[in-house]
C-alpha cells in the first residue's frame, strides 16, 4: 500500500483494523518503530488506548497497567536493550563495569539503553544518619558526576545507534533529590532545576518501562535473597529490577511457557565509599549490567555482563578487556 501520510483518524482506523505494530508498518511502509511512536503520540494527544492483539490472552489484563501515565510502553519485536542499574556515580571514579558498558554500547548498538534506577546517590539527601564524621560528595559534586558519565553513555549510545533510547527508571535513591526539596522548600514547585529530570533532558523518565507485553523493567518491587523469583512469579511476567545489586537471572516455567526475574547488579564497585554503611561486612553483590535480546516480541535468555578483573568484562564466555 505504502500509506506513509496518514491523517490521525486514518491511522486510529487502521489500527483499530490490525491491531498490530508489524502489520500496520507493513500497511503504511513505515518503519515498526516509527509506527510505535505514532501510535503512543496519538494515545497522549486524544487520551485514548489503542490496543494491540494479544497474541497470549493471560497478558490482557495488563493493558491498564502498561498505559498508566507513570509507565513507558517501547513495544520492541527485534533487537537488543542494555539495562544497568544503581551507579551511584561518584566525582572521579569510572568503575570496570561503566568502562564495560560503554564498550558493549559500541559493539551491540542497542536500541535502548534504560538506567535502571539510582544511577544519583544523594548521600547528603539520605534520611538515614551520618555515620560518625564521614565526608560524602555534595549534591553539586554528585550531580556533576553523573552529568559527566551520563553524557559519555549517550554520546556513545548515540553514536553506535543514533535512534537508541535513552530511558531512566527511577531508583529510591534518585528520588531523594526532589523529595528533599519538595519537603523542604514546596514553595520552589515548577522552578526549573527543583526536579531531577531538569537536568538530565535526554533522557526519559518514568517508574516502569514496558518493552514488551511480558517484559517490564522498573527499579525495585519484591526484596531479599529471592526476590528475581518473587518478582516474575507474581507479577506474571519478565522482571528486570536493580536496588539489591545481585546480578543474575531467575527462570519461571509453568503452562505458559518460561519468564525470567533479572537483577542488574551494580555498575559501582561492591566495597566502594558510597557502601560504607555495611561496615565492610561482604556483601552477595556483583558488579555488571544486564543485556537483553528481544526476537519476533520474545524475550531470549537474558545474559549476565560481569566484572571479572580490573582490567576484564565476563560475557559470552569471554573475557573482554575494557
Amino acid at each position: 500500500m505504502g500509506k506513509a501520510r496518514v491523517t490521525d483518524q486514518e491511522f486510529i482506523e487502521l489500527w483499530r483494523q490490525h491491531q498490530s505494530l508489524k502489520a500496520l508498518s507493513e500497511v503504511l511502509g513505515m518503519d515498526v518503530a516509527k509506527v510505535g511512536q505514532r501510535r503512543r503520540n496519538i494515545e497522549r494527544r486524544y487520551t485514548i488506548a489503542l490496543d494491540a492483539k494479544s497474541q497470549n490472552k493471560r497478558y490482557e489484563h495488563l493493558n491498564a497497567a502498561q498505559r498508566n501515565p507513570q509507565s513507558l510502553n517501547l513495544d520492541m519485536l527485534n533487537g537488543t536493550i542494555i539495562v544497568f542499574s544503581d551507579a551511584h556515580f561518584q566525582p572521579g571514579v569510572h568503575t570496570t563495569a561503566y568502562r564495560g558498558l560503554l564498550k558493549l554500547i559500541e559493539q551491540l548498538k542497542p536500541k535502548a539503553v534504560i538506567c535502571n534506577g539510582d544511577a544519583f546517590d544523594g548521600a547528603q539527601m539520605s534520611r538515614h544518619p551520618a555515620i560518625g564524621w564521614e565526608e560524602a560528595p555534595t549534591v553539586v559534586q554528585e550531580l556533576m558526576a553523573c552529568e559527566i558519565a551520563l553524557g559519555e553513555i549517550e554520546e556513545t549510545a548515540k553514536k553506535a545507534n543514533r535512534n537508541v533510547k535513552l530511558i531512566w527508571t527511577i531508583g529510591n535513591h534518585d528520588s531523594r533529590f526532589e523529595t528533599r526539596i519538595a519537603n523542604a522548600m514546596p514553595e520552589l514547585r515548577g522552578v526549573k532545576g527543583a526536579r531531577l529530570t531538569d537536568h538530565f533532558p535526554k533522557w526519559e523518565f518514568t517508574w516502569s518501562c514496558w518493552a514488551t507485553k511480558d517484559l517490564v523493567i522498573k527499579h525495585r518491587w519484591k526484596g531479599g535473597i529471592h526476590a528475581t523469583h518473587n518478582n516474575t512469579v507474581n507479577s506474571g511476567v519478565s522482571m528486570v529490577t536493580g536496588h539489591l545489586h545481585s546480578l543474575k537471572a531467575t527462570p519461571w516455567s509453568d503452562y505458559n511457557g518460561t519468564r525470567w526475574g533479572v537483577d542488574c547488579g551494580t555498575l559501582a564497585e561492591p566495597y566502594s565509599k558510597q557502601f560504607d554503611y555495611c561496615e565492610g561486612n561482604p556483601v552477595n553483590w556483583r558488579s555488571g549490567f544486564i543485556v537483553l535480546t528481544l526476537k519476533d516480541g520474545q524475550l531470549l535468555t537474558p545474559e549476565l555482563v560481569r566484572k571479572h578483573d580490573d582490567e576484564h568484562i565476563d560475557f559470552r564466555g569471554q573475557l573482554i578487556k575494557v
